[in-house]
């Protein structure tokens, strides 16, 4: 039987998740074998900037067979349990988190009823989750093994996507991924638009029936080539650069590490911080039209404080958008080469999941390959925009109006109409599950997705709550105090004094004999060094 083979165009984290997953997922499926390649340039600058996932991560590491001890281990990984808003509604230190693990009372869930009508005295988020406590508190997501009480909250990672793109590939090349470091100096077409073969510097012309562009925003194969236009989201979403630097904890350890991300809101975007194993990876995702690399570069050491002076910093420019079709031809395009959105969500490394998990589902093992694609295409295009609407609204419902940065992004025009027709509708009733099934709320629109010349499903996209349900919902409108007006209206000003579910109460009662410090679970059991605190002031 003839194998399929596909090549991988490009490394990185979206490369190498491509090989090793669909290596993993097709190998003994009783279908048709592939043959899989891989080639990077060895000259491609490798940009090491702390990367935070979303618990998804899970199932790429389950089907390639990764133990989550062992990946913590080679990534310098630390848990992530939430991300934390600072400043985002009025700039006066506020916070609030987007927890992974909520609680739902059953058979019907009126816990957001029961806070609307309340004097919303307690962030919701305490009274769905003990998350937002265990946050504060540095805790673990892992019961302690003698513990009698707790389970293993919900968590995602915090990672070094370098190690853990070296980490794929030595496990897709032990079995049997061909790894190519070389140039691709030409591409050969055939007559029909599909693509042949990459020509190599040194020689090599690799031909493959299925080829996967993950050259990032260059898209050597599927904009060079194949000329599939680029959607541009800026209008959305203004930030376009981010100024990175890394902390070393040998140059500055606070005692603690965090077992969430932060988010915090600055004078022209906002700051990542991720905690690793050795170092704390900051990024300021900001506007160039509203503040200059300079300028961004004095305000995140003036965030981190003195400690940062002298430490190195670097910028990545993005643009926010999408490919018209993530597949076309015989070429499937992940990574920055599809698509992207700001970090602020966690979802880069997850919109490359998320594709090579649908390849796998839909893999061409016979040619016919354009009804594989016309779902693919409809699947990434709806959950992009799904993606899309919830970062947007981040911006949308903040109050600050302290620079002009921020002033922009509350103005109509930057809200897009999807969220502006959800934001709609909830004023009229809160959100609710019902709200998630094939959304399409009233007063979206109508406009088609773009063609880019090719047959497709190219009605509206709709929401179906994919990655962002009500939970998620619930955390940033209730965080950002939406609705705050209409329950004054609603349910009048004079109200009971918010009340947190008593399980949660006991639950947190019992954690600290339950879950561990996070440092110190790092320290027992995934080789974290044990770093002295750092006696110079700072964050």
């Amino acid at each position: 039987m003839t194998p399929k083979k596909v090549l991988i165009v490009g490394g990185g984290s979206a490369g190498w998740m491509a090989a090793a997953y669909l290596e993993a997922a097709l190998r003994d499926n009783g279908q048709r074998p592939v043959e899989i390649s891989l080639i990077e340039s060895p000259d491609v600058p490798r940009i090491g900037v702390g990367e935070a996932t979303i618990p998804h991560i899970k199932h790429i590491l389950a089907v390639v067979g990764i133990d989550p001890l062992d990946f913590l281990k080679k990534v310098d990984g630390t848990f992530k349990q939430a991300i934390k808003y600072v400043d985002w509604l009025d700039g006066n230190g506020e916070y609030f988190y987007h927890a992974f693990d909520t609680f739902q009372v059953q058979p019907i869930d009126r816990a957001a009823l029961l806070w609307h009508t309340s004097d919303r005295s307690v962030p919701f988020g305490e009274t769905t989750s003990m998350q937002p406590v265990i946050c504060d508190l540095g805790l673990s997501p892992i019961p302690q093994r003698d513990s009698q009480f707790g389970q293993p909250l919900k968590f995602a990672f915090h990672m070094n996507a370098l190690k853990f793109a070296d980490m794929l590939s030595e496990i897709a090349t032990a079995r049997g991924v061909r790894h190519y470091l070389d140039h691709v100096t030409e591409v050969e077409m055939h007559d029909n638009g599909d693509i042949v073969a990459v020509l190599t510097k040194s020689g090599e012309r690799l031909e493959a029936d299925l080829f996967i562009d993950c050259t990032g925003f260059a898209a050597l194969l599927i904009d060079k080539q194949l000329d599939i236009d680029w959607v541009d989201c800026s209008q959305w979403l203004l930030c376009d650069r981010a100024i990175t630097m890394n902390v070393p904890y040998e140059h500055h350890f606070p005692g603690y590490v965090r077992p969430y991300t932060t988010a915090t809101a600055l004078s022209s975007g906002w700051v990542w911080e991720i905690p690793l194993q050795t170092r704390k990876a900051l990024g300021y995702v900001h506007s160039s039209a509203f503040i200059s690399e300079d300028d961004a570069e004095r305000e995140i050491r003036a965030f981190e404080g003195q400690h940062a002076e002298s430490l190195a910093t670097g910028t990545v420019h993005f643009k926010v958008g999408h490919r018209a079709k993530a597949w076309a031809r015989n070429c499937v395009s992940m990574g920055l080469a599809a698509n992207f959105i700001e970090p602020l969500e966690s979802t880069g490394l997850y919109l490359s999941d998320l594709a090579v998990v649908n390849l796998a589902q839909y893999f061409p093992f016979e040619d016919d390959m354009a009804p594989l694609a016309y779902r693919f295409n409809r699947i990434m295009a709806n959950r992009f925009y799904e993606i899309l609407d919830f970062i947007n609204m981040h911006y949308c419902l903040t109050r600050r109006n302290d620079t002009e940065f921020w002033r922009e992004v509350r103005r109509p025009e930057r809200i897009n109409n999807r969220l502006q027709a959800k934001l709609d509708f909830w004023r009229i009733k809160m959100p609710s599950t019902a709200d998630f099934i094939d959304q399409h709320i009233p007063g979206q629109t109508d406009q088609p997705l773009p063609t880019a010349g090719l047959p497709g499903d190219h009605r509206p996209p709709v929401d179906t709550a994919g990655i962002f349900g009500l939970e998620s919902y619930e955390a940033i409108l209730y965080g950002m105090d939406f609705l705050a007006e209409e329950c004054d209206e609603w349910f009048g000003k004079n109200r009971p004094e918010t009340q947190v579910p008593g399980f949660i109460i006991e639950r947190l009662r019992r954690a600290p004999q339950t879950y561990q410090p996070h440092d110190v679970w790092l320290r027992q059991f995934a080789g974290m060094s044990d770093y002295q605190r750092t006696s110079v002031s700072g964050r």
